[in-house]
């Protein structure tokens, strides 16, 4: 099949306007904003395995988050470690604990520079490459570097998922469906880090138990890797490269016609190569048949994608989620819970209600849309971090106000800007330079996360846990304006629409 350039006249720049009464003169705009896209037919049975292999990395995330929680009390023990470098400094914890996000920063920096090249699909097989080999080598290290090593690469694998699987799921997912898949992947990574918190608990009273806990994933990368290779590319990736002549224009879109018909079934048999028609007349009516330089990313609407992307990941962790959650074990043990009740059971508790919460967003967020849960959520995180504040300056003798504002806060997180984060960066930039625009989006919230992360300890010290928290209660009230007057909704729309109407 060959692009019939008759067709791109139906979505080009013309002349819209009004011939009523009140005499509006016409003016020129995208005549696709004055379209109105038919519910895409699909099949359900077809659309689940390419969430579902994308999500297996999503949910290796989760896991090592929880099994690495178990595995430094298992390594640090000197009946139970199983080495003879159990003896570590708080340094030596940090670089286990950070050690794949550091891995995460070289995965995003990486794909900035071949995630358009080699396409998300070849990128998602390359996280399930990294993902095996780190945890052989982390569960298998004889010394403590090799550890490290093992960390490293099982980062990279995270930092490749984080960028290649939500834009794999954004591309190939129908539009009634498409914020409902992209929340799924944050529902597999809680459902990995209660698994990992699971699976570490059963293991850390084992001698060398951490080396189980990283073992027994293995299967799982196997399975994403395999599944990956299954699956056929993204249509949308591959009409992109044909309109920038990135190949044979004639290969490509018959592949792209290919792949639309095993993502969405039997049903679009006969309209694949009608779709495929409409994608690519859409791509080129907003510019995209024009191959994007380095520089692009920061001018127009492309600027402007990175101002929303960015700053949602970014307030996503500058709201104090990673050091609520480090915190949460000392506020639940001042509620009376016994230091002996495990930290992994308390975080099990709250990654259930997170898996509980995320559930909650995936099933009405193709109903309700983006900001309302945006709004609604972050409403009551600032509640929350206001109460946190106050517990420790002024209530602390009574510890329930710090339950009740901790579980107010998980939630409302996993409703907000846990799913809807990573749902918007996938959806809300160009095509041509989605690929570059994800991973400094991710290299953002992996970067912002290490920093609170290891800011919080020295300034918890220094201003005291309740002015902290009162100081991310105020970012939250910031991040309501930015969600108000900068965020748009994008519930419904196709990626091609996204692009005309909302940037």
């Amino acid at each position: 099949m060959v692009f019939d350039s008759e067709k791109q006249s139906i979505v080009s720049l013309g002349q819209v306007g009004d011939s009523s009464s009140d005499g509006i003169s016409s003016v020129k705009e995208p005549l696709i904003e004055e379209k109105h896209h038919s519910p895409e037919d699909y099949s359900v049975l077809a659309a689940i395995p390419s969430f579902l292999f994308p999500a297996l990395g999503a949910l290796l995330f989760g896991y090592e988050i929880g099994a690495t929680s178990c595995a430094i009390i298992s390594i640090k023990s000197p009946t139970l470690s199983g080495v003879s470098w159990y003896s570590l400094s708080p340094v030596d914890v940090g670089i286990i604990t950070s050690g794949s996000l550091y891995g995460a920063l070289i995965g995003s920096i990486v794909a900035f520079s071949v995630a358009d090249t080699i396409g998300r699909r070849k990128e998602l097989i390359l996280a399930a490459f990294f993902y095996l080999v780190g945890a052989i080598v982390t569960s298998v290290a004889p010394v403590f570097s090799v550890l490290i090593i093992g960390r490293l690469m099982y980062g990279v694998g995270i930092g490749l998922t984080m960028h290649a699987a939500p834009m794999y799921i954004a591309e190939t997912s129908p539009s009634q469906i498409r914020g409902r898949m992209i929340s799924l992947k944050e529902f597999s990574t809680v459902i990995g880090m209660v698994g990992g918190y699971g699976i570490g608990s059963l293991w850390v009273t084992a001698i060398s138990g951490w080396r189980y806990m990283y073992a027994t994933i293995t299967p799982v990368p196997v399975i994403m890797g395999i599944g990956m290779c299954w699956l056929p590319a993204s249509p949308r990736w591959l009409l992109l490269r044909s309109l920038q002549g990135k190949g044979n224009v004639e290969n490509l879109q018959q592949a792209a016609i290919r792949s639309l018909r095993r993502l969405r079934g039997s049903v679009v048999v006969d309209s694949a190569v009608e779709q495929v028609d409409e994608i690519l007349a859409e791509l080129s009516s907003v510019g995209e048949g024009k191959e994007a330089t380095l520089g692009e990313i920061f001018q127009g609407k492309c600027l402007k994608a990175l101002t929303i992307a960015g700053g949602l990941v970014l307030l996503q962790q500058i709201t104090g989620q990673p050091s609520v959650l480090y915190y949460a074990p000392s506020i639940l043990q001042t509620a009376g819970f016994s230091a002996a009740t495990d930290a992994t059971r308390i975080s099990i508790l709250l990654g259930l209600l997170k898996l509980v919460m995320t559930g909650v967003a995936v099933i009405v967020i193709d109903k309700l849309g983006r900001r309302p849960l945006l709004f609604g959520g972050v409403s009551g995180m600032v509640i929350s971090l206001f109460l946190l504040g106050s517990y420790y300056i002024f209530y602390n003798t009574v510890p329930a106000v710090a339950v009740v504002a901790l579980l107010l806060y998980v939630g409302c997180y996993q409703l907000s800007f846990g799913p809807i984060g990573w749902l918007m960066i996938s959806e809300i930039f160009p095509l041509k330079l989605r690929g570059r625009g994800i991973s400094i989006a991710v290299l953002v919230n992996f970067g912002t996360n290490a920093l609170v992360t290891f800011a919080f300890s020295p300034l918890k010290e220094l201003l005291g846990a309740g002015v902290l928290f009162f100081g991310f209660g105020v970012i939250c009230v910031v991040s309501l304006f930015f969600i108000y007057f900068i965020v748009p909704e994008t519930k419904g729309l196709t990626l091609e629409e996204i692009e005309a109407k909302c940037l």
